[in-house]
């Protein structure tokens, strides 16, 4: 489809069919995935593009950048301050963030 969209649906569900509809989501946008399914468009993939990644995994992925940008600061704002840096703080964030991929390796390693 070339043609530009130029109208737009809005449709109401509950948090249940909400969380559904992400469960069932195999896209990165909810809306690309609806569109697919609901008109039967094909797939379409751009050359060199990333493939899709299911939303909860990139949400997952979003939380432990969150965090290592947060530990990132942190050690910014002491060495800026000439604050000594608490180590024993900052090596268990980084056990933590460790902890979160080491969970999403093995969460996701079965989906290759």
């Amino acid at each position: 489809m070339n043609e530009k969209r130029s109208k737009m649906l809005t449709v109401w569900v509950s948090p249940a069919e909400h969380e559904t509809l992400l469960a069932r989501c195999d896209r990165a946008r909810l809306a690309t995935w609806m569109r697919e399914t609901c008109l039967g468009a094909e797939k379409r993939r751009l050359r060199g593009s990333a493939p899709d990644v299911a939303p909860a995994l990139l949400r997952q992925l979003a939380g432990a950048g969150n965090n290592l940008n947060q530990v990132a600061r942190q050690v910014n704002a002491a060495v800026s301050k000439g604050e000594p840096l608490s180590a024993v703080k900052i090596l268990s964030q980084l056990a933590a963030i460790e902890r979160e991929l080491k969970a999403l390796r093995e969460e996701h390693s079965g989906d290759r």
